[in-house]
């Protein structure tokens, strides 16, 4: 029986993979009553049963936490940014990465939720030579508003909100939101990318696009659809040769999910690579219980939704 205990366990990402493992008869929950959930020692204590950890924290609190628990052997999976391009923590996203890196691994970092979906598109293309590391990106991600946490949440479902809140609405706009380091990182790239996140008004799915242009790829562009299709081939992360009979592409297509989708979409002159996901799923509490499984030799779809 797995012990694990989520640190941070009543905000979004928490939440959902506590609903996720409480499904599990191999994992035993470390559970802390309330009025000790936020005592330092009551916390440490609970890291220490426990043979892995989420640090469902604000990046902070999980620095705080990931130092105090310094000697302990636990596995520890931390969702916030505060590690994702620190020295000793494997970036667990496992298609990227290989999954020899997260099996066996101390600490991991969980991708961030838009990051996930550049990453997926844009590091395979650097690591085939396909794109220069001094290339100059831009992505646009339109995500679900849970991906705001429980304020935004809230916000978005009141029962009378704001008529600007019904339309889509772009954010981090100085150009400095905080999964610019981890791609830029993750990918190998000499720039960040333009990046143009925007929240709309349905729950939860993301939708993350990086237009490709012939004259910045080091091959034709059809062949960046067979770099994709050699590495996605699931469970989780799928490469899908056509575009949707409509033309459309939703962003919602897997809400609820744990999976992505990965597609490739243009002419000779001009592409768009597009990953669709769920950013509490792969982007998020997904991403998490498939790095524990990894971590462990388990079966690494277990407790998903795909």
């Amino acid at each position: 029986m797995l012990k694990v205990f989520i640190d941070g366990s009543a905000g979004t990402t928490g939440l959902k993979i506590r609903q996720r493992l409480e499904k599990r008869d191999d994992v035993e929950l470390v559970v802390l009553d309330d009025a000790v959930r936020k005592d330092p020692a009551a916390r440490y204590e609970a890291c220490a049963k426990a043979d892995a950890a989420f640090f469902c924290l604000p990046d902070q609190a999980a620095k705080e936490a990931a130092e105090a628990c310094e000697g302990l052997d636990t596995v520890i999976i931390d969702t916030s940014t505060a590690h994702r391009c620190s020295p000793g923590w494997v970036y667990g996203f496992a298609e990227l990465v290989g999954r020899d890196a997260i099996f066996g691994a101390k600490r991991i970092a969980n991708p961030g939720c838009h990051a996930s979906g550049f990453a997926a598109l844009v590091k395979p293309l650097v690591d085939a030579g396909a794109l220069k590391k001094d290339a100059l990106l831009s992505c646009f991600s339109l995500t679900g508003y849970s991906g705001g946490g429980k304020k935004m949440i809230a916000q978005y479902e009141e029962q009378e909100i704001s008529g600007l809140l019904k339309a889509p609405r772009q954010y981090g706009l100085t150009q400095s939101h905080k999964h610019l380091p981890e791609v830029k990182k993750i990918c190998s790239l000499e720039y960040e990318p333009a990046f143009c996140p925007t929240v709309s008004d349905f729950f939860s799915g993301m939708e993350v696009t990086v237009p490709l242009f012939s004259d910045q790829v080091n091959c034709p562009l059809s062949e960046i659809a067979g770099i994709y299709s050699d590495l996605y081939k699931g469970p989780v992360v799928t490469f899908c040769p056509d575009a949707p009979e409509d033309g459309f592409i939703s962003a919602a297509e897997l809400s609820g999910k744990d999976g992505m989708k990965i597609g490739v979409f243009g002419n000779s002159e001009r592409a768009v690579a597009v990953a669709v996901f769920d950013n509490l799923g792969k982007g998020a509490s997904g991403a998490a219980i498939q790095n524990l499984n990894i971590a462990f030799g388990l079966d690494e779809t277990l407790g998903l939704e795909l």
